[in-house]
């Protein structure tokens, strides 16, 4: 469109040239006219009618020049674009009042023709003035050339230039400037490219942006050089978003994306790869202790915590790290490894960095397998319920089954809890299968019930963290219970001490509705996780279960001695029941015994079954009499 617009002002510049010409060439005819006729006597009468009709014509000629020049000037104030016409000599021959405004010329020093005064005043109003300045030399040393440049104002103003001779019979005769004022355009332009390359929450660079990044400087990195490529997952965001909201959520995302770049060094570079990731590029590093320290640098910021109107985040990062050349020597390779490095320190407990080494890329895979297998696994019914007994050390009764899940997988066999869990917690899939082993566990627990004349015998089933924090839990347990016909008094339902502390008035509510309808509660692995004790006052909660690292060295530690004694004692106080669990040896069943633990579960009684087995082992079950205690025969 401005170039249509501006060969319609070539022409006119064209014109305006010419015009000037015809009026010079007029004027000087006009004179020779005068000076040509040597009136006589004779020829008196005919040299005056020849004047008077070429004056007649000239006069004629001249009108419809003004009319011309009328005609072009308004048509040049009609367009919103600065025109600016000048000869071969550089003279200016037209011109717009949008030029004048666009340049805060005044017709003044226009008319001066003054052309060195014009052009400092243009020259001091541009940014980067020197860059102009270059131009112009180029220019002027290569006139003929036609030029487009977007011009930058100091105040903002963005102009888009663009000049070209004119020619008559292959000819130059002058040149028009176009000026259009783009300010509007290049801002929207600006934002549209930022939106593109950067991310809008937290006004980092993106992942796209991160990846040129990374490109360029590997590009301009020298032969000896390092660089890291670092990957950072905030450990369990997801559970702010879900439980507090997306809003607090956004928020200490903010928060962290400002400490983050408070710990880096000038030249490095964090940028948010997508919801709770964030990457960061180490450009200059001299060997690993400079990677080490800023990571240091980054868990001292975190340890600080963030406080987001009336709630206190404790949130702890893990980092994957791939250093160049050793770990890759492209940006995709670097970007991969960092996030396999991640992979593995998530794996081993989170709250950690930790560099890729090359066994990480076959145990991701293993892991990724895992994953895509797991979605599955319950529909193809590879997972199982086992069952281990809960005994009470007095009189050798089996009070209580304990649900456990198991993976039986087609290829591979047996799979740890420890290895599928925390996978099934982070993609999800925790909530059907959680659902599922309820289900289960209630409806093989009413069977026995029936069929082995084993009614008080109760269930315990462990919540995931997932799980306990769902809206409809307390309406799904009572659908189940419902559909299993499973009496609520018989259900015991295991939650660990820091998804208990996750959110403390959401887990009040939710304890005091399944306490209401008759579901006994007991936190599981005491003692492991939150520090406070002030809680079990708080919680409507029926028994404590010691964790296995403490009764696995009893005989042997006078301090896990003096903390089993201390937990049994608070127990006593609250009147709150005692399982200890991972009970091996005969040795740890008879001193959990003095220190009147009454129930205990673990190896010495019984591993944990499947249901065809423990209905095998309900069936035959007799006390066994040790010293003055019972075991399971």
């Amino acid at each position: 469109m401005m170039i249509v617009i501006f060969g319609v002002f070539i022409c006119l510049g064209i014109q305006l040239i010419v015009l000037g010409i015809l009026n010079f060439v007029l004027s000087n005819f006009y004179n020779q006219i005068l000076g040509n006729y040597h009136i006589s006597d004779k020829h008196e009468d005919l040299y005056l009618e020849k004047m008077q009709l070429e004056i007649a014509e000239r006069q004629r000629i001249q009108i419809e020049l003004e009319k011309i020049l009328a005609l072009q000037q308004v048509t040049l104030e009609s367009t919103t674009d600065g025109i600016l016409i000048v000869d071969n000599l550089g003279k200016i021959l037209a011109y717009n009042q949008n030029f004048l405004e666009m340049w805060h010329f005044s017709k003044f020093l226009i008319e001066s023709e003054n052309y060195s005064q014009i052009l400092r005043l243009a020259i001091k109003q541009l940014e980067n003035p020197k860059h102009y300045l270059h131009i112009l030399k180029e220019f002027s040393q290569n006139p003929d050339t036609k030029m487009t440049e977007t011009i930058f104002f100091k105040d903002g103003t963005v102009l888009e230039a663009y000049s070209q001779l004119t020619y008559i019979s292959e000819k130059k005769i002058g040149r028009v400037w176009s000026f259009r004022n783009i300010t509007a355009e290049k801002l929207a332009s600006d934002i549209v490219n930022y939106q593109r390359l950067y991310d809008s929450l937290t006004n980092l660079p993106n992942r796209k942006l991160f990846k040129k990044i990374l490109i360029a400087t590997l590009a301009k990195v020298h032969k000896n050089s390092k660089l890291a490529v670092c990957f950072l997952d905030l450990d369990r965001f997801k559970k702010i978003n879900e439980t507090l909201g997306y809003a607090l959520g956004d928020k200490l995302l903010q928060m962290v994306a400002q400490r983050l770049n408070e710990c880096l060094r000038e030249g490095d570079i964090v940028a948010r790869w997508g919801g709770d990731e964030f990457t960061i590029l180490l450009p200059e590093i001299s060997d690993i202790k400079d990677v080490n320290l800023i990571q240091e640098q980054i868990f001292s910021a975190f340890k600080q915590g963030f406080k987001i109107e009336n709630h206190h985040f404790n949130i702890t990062p893990s980092i994957g790290i791939a250093i160049y050349p050793l770990h890759g020597e492209d940006a995709e390779t670097l970007i991969k490894n960092a996030d396999a490095a991640l992979y593995c320190v998530q794996s081993q407990g989170r709250n950690n960095y930790g560099l890729y080494q090359t066994s990480i890329n076959s145990q991701a895979s293993e892991l990724f397998m895992l994953e895509n297998s797991l979605y599955n696994a319950l529909e193809r019914q590879e997972l199982q319920v086992y069952y281990q007994p809960q005994i009470n050390s007095s009189t050798g009764e089996i009070t209580k089954m304990e649900a456990l899940l198991r993976w039986q997988h087609p290829e591979i066999g047996l799979i740890s809890p420890a290895n599928f869990i925390p996978i099934a917690e982070e993609t999800g899939l925790i909530l059907p299968i959680s659902e599922w082993v309820l289900k289960t566990a209630c409806l093989q627990t009413k069977v026995w019930q029936s069929d082995l004349n084993l009614p008080s015998l109760s269930i315990a089933v462990n919540l995931s963290t997932r799980q306990f924090q769902q809206p409809n839990l307390v309406a799904m347990i009572q659908q189940i219970l419902s559909e299993t016909k499973l009496k609520t008094k018989y259900l015991e339902l295991e939650l660990t001490e820091t998804a208990a502390m996750q959110d403390v008035e959401l887990t009040k509510q939710i304890l005091s509705e399944l306490g209401d309808i008759g579901i006994t509660i007991s936190i599981d692995d005491f003692g492991t996780g939150y520090s406070s004790l002030s809680y079990l006052q708080d919680f409507p909660i029926h028994s404590l279960k010691i964790d296995r690292s403490f009764v696995c060295n009893l005989t042997n530690s006078n301090s896990d001695s003096a903390i089993i004694t201390a937990i049994i004692a608070l127990a006593n106080e609250l009147n709150l029941a005692v399982v200890a669990e991972g009970v091996e040896t005969e040795e740890q069943f008879e001193l959990l015994r003095l220190l009147n633990c009454e129930v205990m579960q673990g190896y010495l009684f019984s591993y944990p079954l499947s249901a065809e087995d423990a209905t095998s082992m309900l069936k035959e079950y007799q006390p066994k009499k040790v010293r003055n205690s019972f075991l399971v025969g």
